[in-house]
Formats: structure tokens, sequence, C-alpha cells
């Protein structure tokens, strides 16, 4: 009997220990499942943090690399004359926007504008009808129209005398600010020119002060001296562009003025046949 329950306890012990065996496998099972778990959710974590950080990198705004090469070499070009010529681009450029404006707002359809003038004169034979039609039209062509209907009754050479000299004022009233325009297309290489010289000058001083010829003692100046030139080059350029459209502008208008002037003095002719 005794031995039965010696087996029975060496069983029960056996069985306990293997149960505790298979336990402590199955605890470090799930604690390396676990870490393995934890393992991954930190890989997949850094992963994306890694993944929006290239994101916000990617969606920071980047200079472009010619904005960002004429900023670089605008302040390698000496501040003080840059910014001068930086100055002669911008008011050149306001001269030729306020020409531009203004010239576009001179433009009618002249055509129609002689063909109601012509018809309220000739067919219906209201003076100030007509008048009225030049008044409220804009642009100096309608402004020479308005004028010589104004001597109507004065005679045809009254008529010619007033639209000849108010095609005159009309004519310099386009005119007006180109003068400026060629101020400033002249004086930006002129800058630039100047910041040459002043460059070859800083140049030769340093040469002075090192006692030494190398490319390195003269590199400084001489980039500030040809930086200068381009700049106030480019800058007379752009700006002898605008100046160019603004004179075909003014030519194309003064043309119409002349044409329209023709056309005011034959229905004013016929006008005078007719009473």
């Amino acid at each position: 009997m005794k031995k039965v329950f010696a087996i029975i306890a060496l069983m029960g012990v056996f069985t306990f220990g293997m149960t505790q065996s298979v336990s402590a496998q199955d605890e470090a099972a799930d604690t390396a499942a676990i870490e393995q778990v934890d393992s991954t959710a930190v890989d997949t974590t850094a992963a994306e943090i890694t993944e929006i950080d290239e994101e916000i990198v990617e969606s920071e705004p980047v200079e472009s690399g010619m904005y960002k090469n004429i900023k670089t070499k605008f302040i390698e070009g000496s501040a003080g004359f840059m910014a001068l010529v930086a100055v002669a681009l911008i008011l050149g450029l306001a001269f030729c926007i306020e020409r531009i404006i203004y010239l576009a707002l001179s433009k009618v359809n002249t055509v129609k504008l002689i063909e109601d003038v012509e018809n309220e004169l000739l067919n219906k034979n209201n003076l100030e009808g007509a008048k009225a039609i030049a008044r409220d039209t804009r642009g100096p062509i309608a402004s020479i129209f308005y004028q010589g209907l104004t001597r109507l009754n004065d005679g045809a050479d009254a008529v010619e005398k007033s639209v000849v000299a108010y095609g005159a004022v009309q004519a310099s009233k386009l005119e007006s600010g180109c003068s400026w325009i060629t101020l400033f297309i002249g004086m930006a290489p002129s800058l630039g020119f100047l910041g040459t010289v002043i460059g070859m000058v800083q140049a030769f001083d340093d040469i002075q002060a090192a006692g030494d010829i190398s490319p390195t003692v003269v590199a400084g100046g001489m980039k500030v001296a040809l930086l200068t030139t381009i700049f106030g080059i480019v800058v007379a350029l752009i700006l002898q562009v605008f100046y160019n459209y603004i004179l075909a502008e003014i030519e194309g208008l003064t043309a119409k003025m002349e044409d329209s002037t023709i056309s005011l003095l034959d229905i004013v002719a016929k006008y005078n046949n007719k009473k």
C-alpha cells in the first residue's frame, strides 16, 4: 500500500513538474511573442515617423535654383550699387506700366465714332448730339473731334486750326513720361559700369595690401565689377523692350488720330455744303 502511495506521490510530483515546465515554456513563448509584437510596432511606428518627416521635408517650400542664384549674385555684387540698379528697374517699370495703361485706355473704335458723329451731324443735323457723342467717348481722338465740333460754326478753317493745335497737345500727352523711361534705360548700365570701375579699384587696393597679384586676391573685386555690369545691362534691356512697345503704340495712335482728323474735316465740309 505504501508503495502505491509512493508511486502516486511520485507521479503527482512529476505531473506538477511537467505542468510548471509547460507553463514556463508558454510564458516564455508569450513573452517572446509580445516582445516581437512590440518590436514590430516600434519598427512600424519608426517607419511611419520617418515617412512623415520625409513628407514634411518634401512639403517645405524650397527656393528654385534660378531665384536662389540671382539672389546670391545680387548680394555678391555689392549691395550699394546693386540696390541702385534695382531702384532704376523698379522706377522704369513703373513708368512703363503707367504708359501702357494710359495708351490702352486711349484706344477706341474710331470707325464707330466717325459713323456716329457723321450720322448725327449729316443725317439728323444735330450738332449738339454729335458734340455729346465726342464728349462722352474717352481717348484723344474723341477729344479732337469735340474741339473741332465746337468751332464748326466758325468755318472750316477754324475747325482745321483747332483740330491741328489740339492734336499736337494730345500727341504730347501720349509721349508724356517716355523721357523718364529713357533716363532709366541709360542710367542702369551707367550704374553698372560705375560699379565695375569701383570693383577694379577695390581689386587693385587688395593687391596693394597683400603685396601679391594672385587670382585669389583679385577675385573679389573682379566679381563685384562684373556682376554690377551684368545686372545693369539686363535692366537696360528689359526697359528697352517695354519702351519700344510703348513707342509702337504711340505711333499707332498718332496715325489713327491723323486719319480721324481727315475724316472729321471731310464731315465738316459736307455739313457746310449741305447748309
